[in-house]
């Protein structure tokens, strides 16, 4: 595509989902379809993991998430695509742009697609214990772009040691910190994935804020901490905090408390019992109150107050943040649109299309961007459901898995295969639409 926006032959956008890692897992689980091991093989992540490991050898953390070189393997999935373009038009022209929808894999998409770089920062994570969080800077215009979830995320928690009432969010405002120092003044913030509980308040503690008990002392880490919670200072808060624009992507709605609270909500899948979500609940509701005394706009009923455990809550009463939509933050940082309009068709995906993906993931996202321009949208994925025709319903005109024969989850699973299976895909399903737009 030249600059005069004419195309020269056929121009095609390939905004793929950066395959975020819990997306990763539904791929992963459900390429073979939802009916492969039954709908209620099992009930959590653990337990299918374990299904994997008796029946397959394959141990998903070892096997599919650890080392970058995995992950790069499912970022192939957009050159696979292209390639497969390039086989049914060879003139093509083809546009190759990442995508997520505030999840996992935020940062790798916004770092990519504004030309920013990496940081790993050392940080306490929600146990308490170091770990090494990355984010992304975007130098030209001082934007950081982190995951809470790389510094207090439930993936680094076994399972045995999940409990909200100890674990921290103190991290997330240690790489917030970092990023100030290193001239950041705005932040673009992922908050899905938490193990937490704490209101954010070990991520204020971080910055400065007090959160004190009767005896004048910083409350302990975790949930835990709201429960000794007396007085709320902001004497030590580091200055250039009052300089700093947050957008947090959220895409949940709960209050911080009651029965659509995150305690009640979410709290279980963090280790929460039905006392401590009641103990929990209790404590946030004295936090919220205690807040507002000193910041008026405190509001714990606000839609996304109640979402990472309250981490929402913490972000909208002490810093200068709006809750949007992810995927709306990544579409307008990386501005898709310029490059969208422009092109015949855009290609978009995920590891599995189903009625989710309609309630506003990327590639759904996309698709209503590309409507704007009456662009027609194709989506590729690792396996579709029955309802995934919501998708038709809502921008995305056709839609293709890769899988093209019976294969075990172990063959379908190989990266040599999944690239071949999705080249192959995109070849055929290009020479369908050439023949059509010829018509």
């Amino acid at each position: 595509m030249g600059d005069s926006g004419q195309v020269s032959s056929s121009s095609y956008l390939i905004a793929c989902d950066e395959m975020e890692r819990e997306r990763q897992k539904e791929l992963l689980y459900k390429v073979m379809g939802p009916g492969f091991f039954g709908q209620k093989a099992a009930e959590n992540d653990s337990e299918l993991a374990e299904l994997f490991r008796s029946r397959y050898g394959i141990d998903v953390q070892r096997d599919f998430y650890e080392g970058d070189e995995h992950y790069e393997e499912y970022l192939e999935a957009q050159q696979a695509i292209a390639e497969g373009i390039r086989k049914a038009d060879a003139k093509a022209d083809v546009v190759i742009r990442p995508l997520a929808d505030g999840g996992e894999g935020t940062v790798e998409a916004l770092v990519c697609g504004m030309n920013g770089t990496l940081q790993h920062v050392k940080v306490t994570g929600p146990l308490g214990e170091p770990v090494v969080c990355e984010y992304g800077i975007i130098a030209e215009t001082k934007t950081a772009v982190i995951e809470m979830s790389g510094a207090a995320g439930i993936t680094l928690v076994p399972d045995a040691k999940k409990n909200p009432l100890y674990t921290t969010t103190y991290g997330v405002g240690e790489v917030i910190r970092d990023a100030i120092e290193k001239g950041c003044r705005r932040f673009i913030v992922g908050i899905g994935g938490s193990a937490t509980n704490d209101g954010g308040i070990g991520m204020l503690q971080a910055l400065g804020y007090g959160f004190l008990n009767k005896d004048g002392q910083q409350v302990p880490f975790g949930a835990i901490g709201l429960r000794e919670l007396e007085t709320i200072t902001d004497t030590y808060v580091l200055p250039e905090l009052a300089e700093c624009e947050f957008k947090i992507a959220c895409d949940v709605t709960n209050p911080l408390c009651g029965e659509n609270g995150c305690s009640a909500v979410y709290g279980p899948q963090k280790g929460a019992n039905p006392s401590m979500i009641m103990e929990m609940d209790k404590w946030l509701r004295y936090y919220a109150a205690l807040a507002r005394e000193k910041f008026p706009k405190a509001n714990p009923n606000e839609p996304g107050t109640g979402a990472a455990g309250g981490l929402g809550f913490a972000f909208l009463t002490f810093t200068n943040a709006v809750l949007e939509s992810g995927i709306k933050i990544v579409l307008e940082e990386t501005k898709l649109e310029s490059y969208v309009k422009g092109a015949d068709v855009v290609v978009t995906g995920e590891g599995r299309l189903d009625f989710q993906t309609a309630m506003g993931k990327a590639p759904v996202g996309v698709a209503g961007l590309a409507k704007k321009f009456d662009i027609p949208v194709l989506a590729f994925a690792g396996s579709v459901t029955k309802d995934a025709t919501e998708c038709n319903k809502n921008g995305i005109d056709a839609f293709f898995p890769i899988l093209r024969g019976i294969s075990t989850l172990e063959e379908a699973m190989k990266p040599e295969n999944a690239k071949q299976n999705l080249t192959d895909t995109a070849e055929q399903a290009f020479r369908l639409f050439n023949i059509c737009r010829q018509a």
